[in-house]
């Protein structure tokens, strides 16, 4: 055979085998004609030619846009419903260098998504959106979607759409374009060969802005849905084309620089604010640190009230001063008072995965409930930390430390019961030495200006830190009579 020049193959940012079913490993699984895949190839090519693959993540939610990270080989994250832009904001954020991607469906985006779309759009972050619009929801069955088009039919509008019961089509780029800060919105069609090869434009033109920094921008992708949509593939393109294309015109509706008016605010860091240099510490003084800090996975429940959030609060500062890397994630119901109330705190010195923690370490159960309700998750070895004299008479829990330090009465001795969730915070000090006291005195000095709820405080922290020393062993595992004595 002769010479020959390969002028079209795969694209690297494809993986090679595609694993989301036994079958067929070499093409995508999207139904006969579905769009996702053109749109998915037209993507993939772009990243390449860019040459940003290794720093891309691509953001897919619920919808058949989920399936994205079986097929692309970059950094994969999926979102709950609607709220790609949401993680993808914070994506970006947390890692500026790199490419953001959120793919995501009209019933995805255009519906439960609404609110973060238009807010990630008005913030312009610099992520960039792929919306593939096909005017119905189709992983779930044909209903009724915000693109759906006046009279069309599904399955949630079997008379076909009503504006006067139903309202009309959302326009996603015309709304989009209306905001201030974004700086590149298109709506393209994957119709025939000509448009096709525009939204190969529009894609490589959206990706190459958000490298270049410029700010927010979003593609909308007019898509056949073969199969929900009942016609055969190649009706379906020629749908988009005759009729969906009316409805939503093709077309720039932005392509500008960002025009916002700078505002005068103070360029203060989160690390001035909280009194912290802020400077990355040397190998040797980390080591330091860790000598005095421990990593530690927390969870403190209780009722609305008690403070239960603030002294999750209250730990995750100390160790932002302490230089580790810290979580907080509260959990709560509308009650302002007596409600059921927790909260998740990480202390680690290394990246933390996610805030969620199935198996704490330590349990800070400043009621019975709580304590009933979270002391079994305790992980074996770990600690639990109850706001009593001693265990609810049939508890116990056995192969984890139980302290039990009557909180409430001791706060009360010192002339208020808000200061109860402090005396707690001295007791785990004590009890786990995950970080100096010096610490949580300084956290306590900075958010207390009233001197005699400060002069508390203080009192209060050493109180905890005292019960322990004089009146419980700690260390000491809990056996069937309830705290270790």
């Amino acid at each position: 055979m002769g010479e020959y020049n390969v002028v079209h193959g795969r694209t690297p940012v494809f993986f090679e085998r595609f694993e989301r079913k036994d079958e067929n490993q070499h093409q995508t699984h999207y139904c006969p004609g579905c769009g996702h895949g053109v749109a998915h190839k037209l993507i993939a090519e772009a990243l390449g030619e860019l040459g940003v693959q290794d720093r891309t993540i691509m953001v897919s939610p619920v919808g058949c846009s989920v399936f994205a990270y079986y097929y692309f080989d970059t950094g994969n994250v999926q979102a709950a419903h609607g709220r790609a832009p949401a993680v993808a904001t914070a994506l970006k954020r947390s890692n500026p260098e790199s490419m953001v991607i959120s793919y995501q469906g009209d019933g995805d985006l255009a519906a439960i998504g609404t609110a973060e779309i238009v807010h990630a759009a008005n913030r312009g972050e610099n992520i960039t959106v792929f919306f593939v619009n096909n005017s119905i929801y189709g992983m779930t069955g044909g209903q009724m979607a915000p693109t759906t088009l006046v009279g069309q039919m599904s399955m949630t509008s079997p008379w076909g759409r009503r504006p006067n019961n139903d309202g009309f089509p959302i326009k996603m780029s015309e709304l989009i374009s209306t905001l201030e800060a974004p700086v590149y919105v298109e709506r393209v069609a994957l119709s025939d060969a000509k448009h096709i090869l525009q939204a190969r434009k529009a894609v490589k033109k959206a990706l190459e802005l958000q490298k270049q920094g410029a700010g927010f921008t979003m593609v909308e992708i007019l898509s056949p849905c073969p199969t929900i949509l009942k016609m055969e593939p190649t009706v379906a393109r020629h749908w988009v084309a005759e009729v969906l294309t009316k409805q939503f015109p093709l077309g720039v509706y932005r392509d500008r620089k960002p025009e916002f008016t700078p505002v005068d605010v103070p360029q203060t860091s989160v690390a001035e604010l909280l009194g912290i240099t802020g400077k990355r510490l040397t190998e040797q003084e980390r080591h330091a640190r860790r000598q005095h800090t421990r990593a530690k996975t927390i969870k403190v429940a209780g009722f609305g009230g008690q403070g239960v959030l603030l002294l999750g609060q209250l730990i995750a500062e100390m160790g932002m001063r302490e230089h580790m890397e810290v979580s907080w994630l509260p959990s709560y119901g509308p009650e302002m008072r007596s409600g059921s109330a927790n909260c998740h705190v990480t202390l680690s010195h290394e990246r933390i995965g996610a805030p969620v923690i199935t198996n704490p370490e330590v349990l800070v159960a400043m009621n019975e409930p709580s304590l009933r309700k979270f002391g079994r998750e305790v992980k074996p070895g770990g600690i639990i930390l109850y706001n009593g004299h001693s265990l609810p008479e049939g508890l116990s829990y056995e192969g984890v430390t139980v302290d039990c330090v009557p909180a409430n009465e001791i706060a009360d001795q010192i002339g208020s019961a808000k200061v109860a969730n402090v005396v707690m915070m001295g007791a785990l000090l004590e009890a786990t030495y995950c970080l100096p006291f010096t610490a949580a005195q300084s956290v306590l000095s900075g958010l207390v200006k009233n001197p005699k709820l400060a002069a508390m405080n203080e009192e209060a922290l050493e109180a905890g830190r005292n019960y322990l020393d004089n009146e419980v062993l700690v260390g000491a595992v809990a056996g069937p009579d309830g705290c270790g004595e």
